[in-house]
Formats: C-alpha cells, structure tokens, sequence
C-alpha cells in the first residue's frame, strides 16, 4: 500500500473543457444555402457570370450517382466542417506563433506545425468532397466563421495552457459533429463521404490526444517538487463524470 500512486486532481483547463462541452449544441446549418445578403461575399454587385450560387447543389452533372436531396445534404454537412476547419486552422496559427517558455517554444511549436498541417491537408479533402458532390463551397473567411459550429477565442495573448485547452475544446466538437455526419453518411448510403470523414476523424482524435497529453498534470518543468514534497502527485488514472467527453 506505501507504493501505490495516490490519485491526482483533474487539472483545471481539462475541466473547464468537460464544462464548456456540456453547452455544445453541435447543429449543422442546413437551413443556410444559396445567396444570403446579410453574409460577406454574398453580392450580386459585379460584372462576373453567376454560373451557381453558395452553398448550393448542381441539378445534374455531379458524376457522382447520388440524388440531388443527398447530395444537397451531405455536402451542406461537409461545408459546416470545412468551415469549423478553417476557423481551428486560424486559432492554430496564432497559436503557434505565440508559442513560448520552456516547454512551449520548442516541442509546442513544432506540435502546432503539424497540428496546422493535418488542418490544411483535412479542409482540402472536405473541400475537395464538397466540390465533388456539386456544390459551391463557403470561401469567405467571414462568411466560414459565420456558419462554422466552432468559434474563434477573443483576441490577445492568453497563457498557453489556456490556448491549447481552447484547442482541444475545439477538437472534440469537431469529432463529435464530424461522427454525426458519418452516420447520416451511412444512412443515405453516401460511402464517398465515409470513407472522406472516416480518415479525417481518426487524424482529428490524434490531434485532440496529443493536446489532451500536453494538459495532463504530470510535466518534466516541475521537477522532483512532487517527491521533495512527498505528496507523489504524478499523473495517474483519475475519475471522470459519467458521459464525459473525455473518457
């Protein structure tokens, strides 16, 4: 009984993150297709040929032998993401850049590099779907924030724990909404768009680890402060409430 590690405390930004999951609505805007004049970029003030308005599928011509209705919803669904995507990719960048202290100015920052690479290479593969299913994809960064089901943080420098418990918030809701589409994908038997999301998600819960590992409560930074203390609170297996997220 003297060896056995003493449970430790679930460190305070993985909670504030089981909190704020909680109140995640998690709702795909299917209602918001074609032009929209109170959205940015929705303007007919030009000289271009409108050839297909946002957000909206092609009646016939897709290549891909889906009914216009599924293709319709299943690309409006991966527009929602592509979107979220773009609004983690802006969070990762300035977080990279903001990168600093003993553990954070090194292993944070090139963590944050591939963070922002797997984002960049998942919204071309959305995009890419999105414009497969013949439909127009959100390009406005305004107009991406808008309809996106994740949000940005408020500007400024926060600490970098703070910053990277934003990140994994944002993680988990786009797993969460990321296994809804899926499972509508295989309701509408919809297997491109599976076999899309299905990788995305693996790399997604990868990134959401990696971020959850660098909260954990353990760290090389405090030293031997836990056996000169003698308290022994290394990390171990703590409780979590039932339906956490973070299971």
């Amino acid at each position: 009984m003297e060896n056995m590690q003493p449970i430790t405390q679930t460190p305070q930004e993985i909670t504030g993150v089981m909190t704020d999951l909680t109140n995640f609505k998690g709702e795909f805007q299917l209602n918001r297709s074609g032009f929209d004049p109170k959205m940015p970029g929705h303007s007919t003030d030009h000289r271009m040929i409108l050839r297909q308005q946002p957000r909206t599928a092609k009646e016939v011509g897709a290549g891909i032998g889906l009914p216009k209705e599924v293709r319709q919803e299943m690309a409006l669904m991966l527009d929602d993401h592509q979107c979220a995507l773009n609004v983690a990719l802006h969070q990762y960048n300035k977080h990279h850049w903001l990168s600093e202290g003993a553990e954070g100015f090194i292993s944070i920052h090139e963590l944050l590099e591939e963070h922002i690479d797997q984002t960049q290479k998942h919204i071309d593969m959305i995009g890419e779907r999105v414009a497969r299913l013949g439909m127009v994809p959100t390009a406005h960064p305004v107009t991406q924030h808008e309809i996106s089901y994740i949000k940005c943080e408020v500007e400024g420098r926060y600490s970098i724990r703070d910053f990277l418990r934003n990140d994994l918030e944002h993680e988990l809701k786009i797993q969460e909404m990321l296994r809804k589409t899926i499972t509508r994908a295989h309701e509408l038997k919809d297997w491109g768009t599976v076999q899309v999301l299905e990788e995305v998600l693996v790399d997604r819960e990868d990134l959401g680890y990696h971020l959850y590992s660098v909260l954990e409560d353990d760290t090389l930074v405090r030293g031997m402060n836990h056996l000169i203390d003698q308290r022994y609170d290394r990390s171990g297996d703590r409780p979590m409430p039932p339906g956490s997220h973070l299971q």
